[in-house]
This record gives C-alpha cells, sequence and structure tokens, in this order.
C-alpha cells in the first residue's frame, strides 16, 4: 500500500508527521515541487517522500490536505481513479473571514467526489486543529480521536486500520450523507479534542 499527501500547509504537515512518528513511508507533494519540501522532509526524517504531484496522484491512497478551493487545480487531470481512496482532509472554508463556504446543500466531499471520478472518498483528518493533529496522539494513557465517514465500507476500514496504526482512535461514522454530515466544516465534531481510554 503506498500514501501520499498532496499540501505541506498546517495539515498536510501534521499528517507527515503522524506518518514520521508511526514510522510509514508517505509521498509528499504540493504546487511548488519537491525542492521546497526538502526543509519539511529534513525536519521529520527518511520516511517523508518530496516527489511532484502527478507522481504523489497515483498512490493507493492520496490525502488531499489543501484550501478548500485549491482542490479542483490539485486534482486536475487525474483521470479515472478506478477505486483507488481519497482522503479529503479539507474543510470548506471562506478566507480570511473562517466561515463556511456555501455549497448549495452539498456536502465538502460531495464536491470534491466531483474532481475524482471513480475514487472512494473518504472524509477524514479534519476535524483537529493542525497543531493538535501533528502531537502525540498517545496522551494520558489514552489515544485521541479521528473520525472517519464514507460511503464505501472497505474504504473506510483501510483508513480506520491506518488511523489506529498513526496510533489514534479510529471512530467510523458511516456514509459521508449520514454520520459524514457530523464532521464537516461548522457541524457537531469539528475541533472536538477526544481521547479514548
Amino acid at each position: 500500500m503506498t500514501y501520499a499527501i498532496i499540501g505541506s500547509g498546517a495539515i498536510g504537515s501534521a499528517i507527515a508527521t503522524q506518518f514520521a512518528r508511526a514510522g510509514l513511508d508517505v509521498q509528499v507533494a504540493n504546487s511548488r515541487g519537491p525542492a521546497s519540501l526538502q526543509e519539511l522532509a529534513s525536519k521529520l526524517g527518511h520516511r517523508i517522500k518530496p516527489t511532484v504531484l502527478e507522481q504523489a496522484l497515483r498512490a493507493d491512497v492520496v490525502f488531499l490536505a489543501v484550501p478548500f478551493a485549491s482542490a479542483p487545480a490539485a486534482l486536475a487531470g487525474t483521470g479515472n481513479w478506478q477505486d483507488r481512496i481519497l482522503v479529503d482532509a479539507t474543510n470548506a472554508v471562506e478566507s480570511p473571514s473562517f466561515r463556511p463556504i456555501d455549497l448549495a446543500g452539498r456536502l465538502s466531499s460531495q464536491v470534491i467526489g466531483e474532481f475524482a471520478p471513480g475514487a472512494r472518498i473518504v472524509k477524514a483528518f479534519n476535524t483537529l486543529p493542525a497543531a493538535i493533529l501533528a502531537s502525540d496522539p498517545r496522551k494520558q494513557g489514552g489515544r485521541r480521536t479521528l473520525f472517519l465517514s464514507g460511503d464505501h465500507t472497505d474504504a473506510n476500514i483501510k483508513i480506520a486500520a491506518l488511523i489506529e496504526a498513526l496510533g489514534f482512535s479510529a471512530i467510523d461514522l458511516g456514509p459521508i450523507d449520514q454520520g459524514g454530515r457530523l464532521q464537516h466544516f461548522g457541524r457537531p465534531l469539528m475541533v472536538h479534542n477526544l481521547i479514548k481510554y
């Protein structure tokens, strides 16, 4: 199983930090190219593999950790994903007002899915602030929880297992249109830093 993170901002770097902490290899790409990622790779170690966007988008599991408005450009020209997994770590917010973007009743992951035909979308890694997401998930004898939702049970199981491998406790909310509504920006599970004992 190969992993990649698209985006090296606060959330992308936080996810990369957890891969490095767990001793798992992950490719990282952004719009500025591999040279811009050398500092991150030097800081986190050899498990972080800077690469070009086109290469990262071919991984078995791709984390989308870019600003929501940048998602169409990040995913442009990827073609059919053929059931590969796209982990949507974005939040549909306006900048700098930090207000939810009006998506006409749709959820942000449903919109993201339009730019990644054939992908199995799993919403995850979006509810914790970046600083908390980057910190050690083992805390006070328990493990910090991460929520996930998706419409493909097998994809949810794989991402839940990865969440556990990264040291978190996974909570599967079921389909995006049901339990997943709770974790989208502005919904009840945003910024809840829960510890499972």
